[in-house]
């Protein structure tokens, strides 16, 4: 992609061939994608595939996630002004970057310190600065701002452990995509009242795992 109308004709494709096919219908949530430039927050070598239908390595065995995976993730969760958001998982901070759009301030927590740093960049560089950034591992709960209006797992678990929807305030929605290689499920949960969730699949997916999430008891024989 060599000029700007290029690079705005290949996000005007990218939405409209890729993302609203797959049932983002959500007009705030299209601005969005058109405003957030995903181009600017993949690793440089790869900018020519930023609006691929497909997974963009990050490094440290990390993928940013598809563009439909990430817009339907965003609907899903329906994100108000006033939401406090925790985001396991930084990455490239481009969902961080949405998710800042959407709500009043997000916590986002990543295993890597290389891509907070660089997702710090990034967000200050588009003049986002309600985003908290923390290091560490996140894999089975963050209670350091708890509660929240909004948890998003950025990658996928084999058992989603209690404790997120025990951080969910009244009202709160938790993303996560659960199961294991080839068979997964993004699932919302909601928390009905204190102590009570309900839980609805939204779609079938397979996305990379996040680093030490909790794993099934394993029988050997």
């Amino acid at each position: 992609m060599n000029s700007q109308a290029d690079i705005e004709g290949a996000r005007f494709n990218m939405i409209e061939q890729q993302i609203r096919p797959w049932d983002v219908l959500d007009q705030q949530v299209l601005d969005l994608l058109f405003e957030i430039k995903r181009e600017e927050f993949v690793p440089p070598q790869y900018q020519s595939l930023a609006f691929v239908d497909m997974e963009i390595p990050l490094g440290h065995g990390e993928k940013m996630l598809m563009p439909k995976i990430e817009a339907r993730m965003l609907q899903a969760l329906a994100i108000k002004p006033s939401d406090h958001i925790l985001e396991v998982g930084t990455g490239s901070g481009y969902m961080t970057a949405l998710l800042a759009k959407l709500g009043a301030h997000v916590y986002s927590v990543e295993i890597v310190p290389e891509f907070s740093t660089l997702a710090a960049t990034k967000l200050r560089t588009h003049g986002i600065t309600n985003v908290t950034l923390e290091i560490g591992d996140a894999s089975r709960s963050w209670n350091a701002h708890a509660s929240y209006d909004v948890i998003l797992l950025t990658g996928s678990v084999p058992l989603l452990p209690d404790a997120f929807q025990q951080n969910l305030a009244m009202g709160g929605r938790l993303l996560s995509v659960v199961g294991e290689s080839p068979v997964m499920e993004a699932r919302l949960i909601s928390c009905v009242t204190p102590g009570t969730y309900h839980s609805f699949v939204l779609f079938e997916t397979c996305i990379p795992p996040l680093k030490n999430a909790l794993q099934p008891e394993r029988f050997v024989f």
